[in-house]
């Protein structure tokens, strides 16, 4: 193998490093049933193809210019696969799944592992646990469609070599708009009227950001209830069975709102039962999901990743939960009417660059920036749509995927949602001090989409 460059890490994927704490891993975590997936079989697919991106033989270290990418000089598969050989029942996954999430990855390995249970309950379970900084939820989904192929026989798709890096892509990109904004026509009359021109464009684009930045920063914080306490820094996770995907649209086609409508009324709908039961319902009440929002589609064409390309190219938004409200319909149309707000505006955009900020900020600071963040909401909403056809990850039959992200600071609920083969599940990842058995709050998401049909 070929020795690979060191290179800086992006700022926002330094962000996710300065954000864990040693009760709070900033680790992805992934689930896939698969069908009669073996030891053998996996291990010669990490071999072949997996370590084929040169990224998963390298590890993030900290120097005095900030943080870098380096090669594992004792990079070994046998520290990132762990077999284990138990019979597991679906309680007993649930619970030892719980357990892993806790721990930490070594940060003096690559930062992330798989675990093969071949003998679980039904089917054979695929742990994968990774570190945010190398990757967000989209990057994952699509490096495992490049992975994880239609049909049996077919082969995965290998990066190509020779690409240009994201940070190059992005250096470049920037010394371009430098130029096309500092260079002025050689006319002296064109180069008036240019830079009048540029001067409008700048001006009202500047009033525009002002505007977003001060909306976004200005957003109501949460209402201290049951959802927001001092973490207890245990977390247990679970997942819902397989709901098919047809019946949220069926909801979406009546109402004439988007199936993540109706998926974020049904967890407005859990969180109201949740805190009815508490005793905390109220007309004031203010409560959001932050939810990420995939920036790739508005960047320029030079600019967006490559399939299969990991990274962080998200933003977040936080999405009023309408609590309050009396009935399903008038849930869902409110929670309709503020994403499509969302959808106009610049918070994505505006929430990745303060990331990015944050990347480079002194530690004291980097604090404040995530403390603004947690505040503004109390659940992490995460919905991530799968291919809509079944997969095959080494010839194996892929059954169910599911994932669960980290919450940074103070927020102690994460729901997540996969869509993948026409079914789709829930999962819940909580602090135990905020929901120390998320069952219920899994079956009322349930319940709410049942109320609809």
């Amino acid at each position: 193998m070929d020795h690979l460059e060191s290179s800086h890490l992006s700022p926002v994927d330094s962000a996710w490093l300065a954000m864990e704490t040693p009760d709070n891993p900033m680790t992805i975590t992934v689930l896939m049933r698969v069908e009669g997936l073996t030891e053998a079989c996996f291990r010669d697919f990490l071999q072949e193809t997996w370590l084929a991106w040169p990224r998963f033989r390298q590890l993030p270290q900290f120097s005095g210019t900030g943080w870098w990418w380096e090669e594992d000089p004792a990079f070994s598969l046998k520290h990132h696969l762990q077999v284990v050989p138990d019979a597991f029942s679906d309680a007993q996954l649930q619970t030892w799944i719980s357990a892993c999430l806790n721990q930490r990855l070594p940060d003096y390995r690559p930062r992330w592992k798989f675990w093969l249970l071949p003998q679980a309950q039904g089917c054979a379970a695929l742990l994968f646990r990774i570190h945010h900084c190398y990757a967000d939820g989209v990057s994952l989904v699509s490096l495992f469609e490049q992975l994880c192929t239609a049909t049996p026989e077919s082969r995965p798709q290998l990066p190509e070599a020779g690409e240009i890096s994201a940070a190059q892509r992005w250096r470049e990109a920037g010394m371009q708009w430098i130029q096309s904004h500092l260079t002025l026509p050689d006319d002296e009359g064109s180069a008036v009227g240019a830079a009048r021109r540029q001067a409008e464009r700048v001006t009202m684009t500047g009033l525009r950001l002002v505007h977003e930045v001060t909306q976004y920063l200005l957003e109501p914080e949460d209402s201290p209830t049951s959802l927001r306490q001092t973490l207890s820094g245990r977390r247990q996770c679970q997942w819902s069975s397989v709901v098919p995907l047809a019946d949220f649209q069926q909801v979406s086609a009546r109402t004439g709102c988007k199936v993540n409508d109706v998926i974020l009324a049904c967890v407005a709908a859990a969180m109201r039962e949740h805190l009815g039961q508490d005793g905390e319902l109220g007309e004031e009440l203010t409560l959001h999901a932050a939810m990420p929002v995939d920036i790739r589609n508005i960047l320029p064409e030079n600019l967006r990743p490559r399939p299969g390309e990991l990274g962080n190219l998200f933003g977040t938004v936080f999405v009023p939960l309408p609590v309050d409200a009396d009935t399903p319909l008038e849930r869902l149309y409110r929670i309709k009417h503020e994403t499509r707000r969302l959808k106009h505006s610049w918070q994505p955009g505006i929430s990745w660059g303060l990331v990015c900020a944050a990347g480079v900020l002194p530690r004291t600071w980097q604090q404040a920036l995530a403390e603004l963040f947690t505040r503004k909401a109390s659940a992490v909403v995460s919905n991530v749509p799968g291919t809509p056809e079944p997969r095959y990850l080494a010839g194996c039959r892929v059954r169910e995927q599911m994932f669960w992200v980290p919450q940074s600071g103070g927020i102690g609920l994460g729901i997540s949602v996969v869509s993948y083969a026409g079914g789709v599940q829930f999962g819940v990842v909580a602090d135990e001090a905020i929901l120390p058995d998320p069952a219920p709050f899994l079956d009322a998401c349930l319940r709410a989409l049942g109320g609809w049909q």
